[in-house]
Parts: structure tokens; sequence; C-alpha cells
């Protein structure tokens, strides 16, 4: 049987290769020549078989002949083939490069004959191309004495067409039986030839000028020694696929274990469980692939496993096989368990507990056949060299896993903005470079920006607090309306005077909050009915059927958390959220064209409305250069940004249950300050006593009246623009100008504000906000726009 891998195109080679068994001659010649050698009479025979077939010596090129001399070779080779050996011996007589093979050992001619049709005899890591370079390196050994070390495994892949399962085999080549002979057209190979070759690996055109195609003769053979190496292989591969990040991560681990037993439909699955309450006898399904779980999330102790299994598993983190699960099914009493695996036809496990470095989480590994007794606990010790693979990869989820829940925690509890973040880790490093240096009370530096310049708006819903009074005024008359209604009915079927006390009591109430709620009015109200009313209500429902209905509806209008009325107040709940989480979505939107401008600090709070601070400067940034053109920037953004978020917050109006309204403001402060890291609160405040009066305006300046009337400066449907310089006027007005001729903006008022407890002289632009009637979070000009135009 003659067997190749199958080139695409004709293989070009420096080597003209010569099948020849002349060196095998060679030895038969000698045991010719000795009498009492074992071989005498078999190496004369061969020498017969040599002189009637001269090109057995001489070399065959065509290698179509080959099955002609099947015969002769066969007989030639017999003794490099011992029979004694042929069953375990993976063995072939071979030419390198073409990797004709000719003559095979038994377990090697099970293995082709196992193979595909189509398999392609093939070494896995070894291409084509690189055959050429290969062969000129073994000329180098061959005949000019240069040895340059250029070994590697390689490996053939070799599926099995009856198992279904690829097996992985290490070649050895034996060249002992084979020379190398140049011919007229070989160039000789000077000392400096050698060294440009060493240093022109990749240029093959370097090494086919001075080795030309068919320049050398190869005459002889090869002896092919292949080594299964499956367990290795896949033990490397399994450690691999682990390192990978993919969801066939675990079809490829299914595909590993599978050679690696040499089972063609072995199944794999793998969960992560929390547990933490395990001495409470439960765990919890954290993640799942698993091929013996279906829709269960909580596992208790008797339900699911039996007792057995928890306590080796679980407990005691063995791992366990069941090698028939039919009998598990009758000594478990077909638990919940078995019946999973009866579903999936499984007939044998093998469940391996991973440790993942965390007394909480645990991963169980579940390997699983069809046919009872293929998995089992002898196979099962296959696994030690698996495990550690495994509990890496597990672990390192785990931590991955770990590290997305602080990353998650950070960016939505305890942000750092992405532009202050390099001065965190600077200071971070310097700290543990001094910890690890031995620097005696290492401590972290205090993260303060100096000289930077402050922005602050906010879009306030205007009269919240006297709305959210009223929906709980209007929810407080609903309850006790309906209280009334049922002790009414209550006094026409049951003379009873506590009823006519217990209404009056309910009417007073109700009375009282009517007119207006006092502090302290509704958890007033709300234990009254508790201790006095309800107890009534529960006598007055077995009286009748019309009373039980009167009760029943009653308490279905209460909140089933709260217990009161919550039908207003869930309305204006409602609606502010969707008013504040649209606002926000929006400006949050928005921050990417500003930070484009350039880094600056951002931060953003939802209360009733939408407030926030930028902060913008050098010592924000380490590797851009800060121009006052950039605050001037930010400045119109911010300006264009509320504009526009003053006509979303409009157009939902319609769409909410409570029909609110904004009013919006922004504090100009051009003088710069400086704000620090607070570590206790884990935020920014401004740093230092004089900047302390910048936040002291914040807080207050939304209440501020005009000077001498009692209006408020804040209004819906305009934005006031604080100020307490000139220049900052004149900046501002230039961006109203150039936004009136947009159509954004319309009339301007200079107002002149109230002072406030601690801080005077504070002047206002007042501009009215022109609603698009198709506004649709697409602004009316774009930034860029905006920008171009001003400074034209």
């Amino acid at each position: 049987m003659i067997k190749e891998h199958q080139c695409d195109e004709p293989l070009e080679l420096p080597l003209q290769l010569h099948i020849s068994f002349d060196k095998v001659f060679l030895f038969y010649e000698r045991y010719a020549l000795d009498k009492n050698h074992p071989y005498h009479a078999y190496a004369k025979r061969m020498l017969k078989e040599a002189d009637k077939n001269p090109e057995l010596r001489e070399g065959i090129s065509d290698f179509s002949l080959l099955n002609k001399y099947q015969k002769q070779i066969d007989e030639i080779l017999d003794p490099v083939f011992p029979e004694l050996l042929l069953a375990n011996d993976i063995k072939a007589a071979s030419v390198p490069f073409s990797f004709t093979s000719f003559k095979f050992s038994d377990r090697f001619m099970n293995i082709v004959e196992s193979a595909p049709d189509d398999y392609d005899f093939k070494i896995r890591n070894l291409e084509d191309n690189s055959l050429y370079l290969h062969a000129c390196i073994m000329i180098l050994a061959y005949c000019h004495g240069y040895f340059i070390d250029l070994k590697r495994p390689f490996f053939f892949d070799i599926p099995d067409k009856n198992s279904g399962v690829t097996k992985h085999y290490r070649v050895a080549f034996n060249g002992d039986f084979a020379e190398v002979i140049p011919t007229e057209n070989a160039p000789e190979i000077t000392e400096e030839d050698y060294k440009l070759l060493l240093d022109n690996f990749d240029n093959i055109e370097v090494w086919k000028e001075k080795f030309p195609p068919n320049s050398y003769i190869f005459k002889g053979f090869g002896i092919m020694n292949l080594f299964d190496v499956t367990a290795d292989e896949t033990l490397s591969s399994l450690r691999d696929n682990l390192l990978r990040k993919d969801e066939n991560l675990l079809m490829d681990a299914q595909q590993n274990l599978r050679e690696f037993y040499n089972i063609k439909d072995l199944m794999v699955g793998l969960s992560l469980f929390d547990i933490s309450a395990l001495k409470m006898g439960s765990l919890s399904v954290k993640k799942s692939k698993s091929i013996i779980l279906n829709e269960e999330t909580i596992i208790t102790q008797g339900k699911f496993f039996c007792d057995g299994v928890m306590n080796s598993v679980f407990h005691e983190k063995e791992s366990l096989a069941i090698s028939d699960v039919e009998k598990y099914g009758v000594n478990s009493n077909k638990n919940q368990f078995y019946k999973n695996l009866k579903a999936k036809s499984i007939g044998s496990i093998m469940l391996i507990p991973i440790t993942t470095g965390s007394d909480d989480f645990f991963a169980l590994l579940e390997i699983a056949s069809p046919r009872p007794y293929e998995l089992n606990s002898v196979n099962q010790d296959k696994l030690k060299d698996i495990i550690p693979v495994f509990q890496a990869a597990v672990k390192r989820t785990a931590e991955e896993h770990q590290n997305v829940l602080e990353a998650t925690i950070q960016e939505h509890y305890t942000t750092i903005h992405p532009t202050v973040k390099w001065r965190f880790y600077e200071a971070a490093e310097k700290f543990h470079t001094e910890s690890f240096e031995g620097v005696k009370n290492a401590k972290l530096d205090d993260i303060i920006f100096k000289d930077i310049y402050p922005l602050y708006g906010q879009s306030d819903i205007k009269g919240s607090s006297l709305v959210r009074n009223l929906a709980i005024k209007n929810d407080l008359i609903t309850q006790l309306s309906l209280a009334v209604e049922v002790l009414d009915e209550a006094c026409k079927i049951e003379t009873m005077p506590i009823y006519d006390e217990l209404m009056f009591r309910v009417e007073e109430y109700l009375d009282a909050v009517k007119k207006g709620l006092k502090a302290g009015d509704e958890i007033g109200i709300l234990d009254f009915l508790k201790r006095e009313v309800y107890p009534v209500f529960n006598h007055a429902k077995k009286l009748n059927s019309a009373l039980e209905k009167l009760v029943g509806g009653y308490m279905n209008r209460l909140d089933k958390n709260l217990k009161v009325v919550y039908e207003q107040r869930k309305a204006y709940e409602e609606s502010v959220t969707i008013l504040n989480q649209e606002l926000a979505d929006y400006i949050d939107r928005k921050q990417a064209d500003a930070q484009a401008m350039f880094p600056h600090y951002f931060e953003r709070y939802k209360t009733d409305g939408v407030e926030f601070n930028m902060y913008i400067g050098q010592s924000l940034v380490n590797d851009k250069e800060f121009d006052d053109l950039y605050l001037h920037n930010l400045r119109i953004w911010q300006l264009q940004v509320m504009c526009e978020m003053e006509n979303i917050a409009n157009g939902l109006r319609d769409s909410l249950a409570f029909k609110l309204e904004v009013a919006s403001l922004i504090l100009v402060h051009s003088t710069p300050l400086a704000i620090k890291f607070r570590m206790d609160e884990k935020q920014f405040d401004v740093d230092g006593a004089y900047n302390i009066r910048y936040e002291i305006i914040k807080k207050r300046i939304d209440k501020a009246h005009l000077k001498d009337t009692n209006e408020r400066l804040t209004v819906p449907g305009k934005i006031s623009i604080v100020y307490s310089q000139d220049k900052e006027a004149k900046e501002y007005k230039k961006y109203i100008k150039y936004l009136q001729s947009k159509k954004m903006l319309g009339a301007v008022e200079k107002l002149e504000l109230e002072d406030l407890q601690g801080v005077s002289g504070l002047k206002a632009l007042r501009v009215e906000v022109i609603y698009l009637e198709d506004f649709n979070d697409k602004p009316a000009v774009t930034i860029e726009q905006l920008l171009e135009d001003i400074k034209a």
C-alpha cells in the first residue's frame, strides 16, 4: 500500500527524490560474508533480488513503480520491521518532504485504514511552502557540514472514522538509510554563503539561489515513527481553549475530552454555584451550561441530589463517578437528579468539583456518557492532570466576574471620571512603590486639581414640592373617603355605636386634610387607621357579602408594599422618573461631543430634575495643552444643550400623568478654583475657604428672588444665567445673540438679585426658550457649526 500527501501544486525542492535501498543492501553484504550471522541466508537471497532488480539500489524516481516492487520491498525491509513489534510500533518506510510511505507496521496500517477516505496524509504544523527551506537545511548538514538547529516537534492529526475521535501523533524521522548527493548544478557553498543564509530565513529567493531546484539527489528512504501523544495534546489543547474567552469554550473542551477518553458522544457541562448557604443545606446556581440541571436555580439537600452526592461533591469536595445511572436511580429512589440524567439518556457520569479560590463559589464539571460503565472510578483517575487546568480557568473566570462586578460598582456607584483617572493611577502607583521599597508611613497623595474653571447647570422641576404634597393629600382623601363608605354601610347593617364614633373621627380627619396637610398628619392618620379602623373592618366583612366586597375594594386600592393609597403619588413619581431619565440620558449622550472638544470632569445628579457640574483646566489632563478657547467652547455647549433639554421637557409634558415643567439655570464663575477628592465621601468638592463661596451660591441660587420683589429668578420656559462680573454678561450675550439668530432663544432680561446669606452683588440674564414643534433630539445647530459661526 502506498500512502502520500496530496499537494495542490507540484512539489518544488532542491532535491531529486530517489527511493533506494542501497544502504540496506550494504548491511546485507556484510551479513552474507558472515556465515554465523542470523541473517546470513536471508541476506544472500536479498542480494540476489538486488542483482535481478538493480533499480532497487540505483534508485526509483517514478514512485508509481513502488507498486511493481512492493513484494520485494516488503522482504527487503522485513528486518527493519520486526514481526514481534508490528502490532505495537507505529512505523512506516517513507520519503521525506513528499511523505510518500510504502511499508507500514500493522498498527500504522490500522490507523491509516481507519482514517476517512479523503484524509490527507499531512503534517499539521509544516506548510508546503516551508519544505524547500527544510530541505536546504538538510543539504547543509549532509553535504557541507553546517548544522542549523531547526528541530521542532511535528504532528499528524489522524481522525478515526469508526470512533469519531481524532488522535494525535508526534513524528520522529530516522535518516540512517539515506544520503544526499550534489549534482553538477549544485553551487559551492562557502562560509560567507552560510552566513548570508542565516540572515535571510524568510527570503526564499536567496535559498533558491544557493540551492537551485533539483540540484541535489536524495537517495534512500527514511523510517518514520509515530508516537501517540493524544493525552498530552488534549491537555495542551484544553489549556489553550480554556485560556480563550468565547462562547465555544465549553464545546471545544468537550471535543478535547472526547479525544482524551476516545468516546465520540461524550458530553460535558459546567456550573458555577454559590455555596455560602451550604451549611443550611442549600446552594444556588449562579451560572450554568449544565447537562444535569434544567431550570433549577436553588438546590436543596435531599430534594435534588441525594445526601451521598451532596456530602461527597459539595461538602467534601471529592470527585464522584456514577458508573451505572440506572443502579443509582434504584438506590436514590429515582430522585430529581436521576430523572434529569435519564431524560438526557446518560448512562454513566463523573462529577468533578472545581474550587475557585473563594469560600462562597464553587464550580462543578460534569462529564457524561450515554453508556453505563464507560465512565467509572478507574478512568476518572485519568483526570488528575486535567483538573488543575479547569481549576485555573474557573478561578480566572471567577476573578474576571468579580472584576466585572467591581467595575460595575465603580461605574455606577463610586465612579471616577475617565478624564482624571490618570491622577488616581499615578497616586496609587506612587503609594505601592513606596510600600514595596519599605518607606515608613507611606500614604496616598491628596488628589487636588488647581486652577480649574467650574461650570454649573440645572434643569429643576418647578413646584415639585407643592405637586408632591398635593399628590399625598389627594391619596389621603381617597383613602379616608373609602373608609367612610365602608363604615357607613356597616352602620346600616349592624347598629353599633363604635361605627358612628369611628366614622365621626374619620370624617374629622378628612375635613382636616382637605383644608391642608401639616407635618406629621399622614403618619398620624395611617396609624389611626391601622390601630382602630382595620380591626373593625375585619369584623364587618364577616356580616354580609356587600360589606365583604366593600372592605375588599378598600384593601385592593392600597399599595401592596406601602399599605396606603398610592395612586397620585405613584403617577407623580413615575412622571418625575420619566422626565429625569430623558434629561439625564440626553446630557449623557451629548457629553461625548463635549469631551471630544477637550477632556473635562463631568458629574450629573438626578433629584427633582437634573443638575450637573463640569470642571475644565490644565491640571485635569496630562497629555493635552489647555487654552481659554476650550472654556468658551464648553460654555457655548452648555447653553445650547440646556436649550435642547428645555425642548425635551416641553415635548414630554402631554405624555406625562403630571404635566411637569422645568426651570433652567446656569451659574457662571470666571475665577479659577481648586477641587479636592474627599476620601471620606468618595467625591470631589471645592478646596479652600475662598472657593467655598462658589458652593454656597450653587446651593442657594435657585431659590433666589429678583431684587426688591417676591419673584423667583428661575421660571419655566426661561434659562437664567447668573454672573457676578460684567465681562461674563458680555460673553454670554454674544452666545445668546447667536442662538437667537437660530430661533432657539428669544427675549432677554437683565436682572439684579437679592442678597443671599453671605453673598451679594449677583446679577442674571434671563432668556426665553423658543420651543420647537418638531424637536427630535437633533439640535437645530451642531456644536461644530455653532463654534464655527461664533469664530466668524
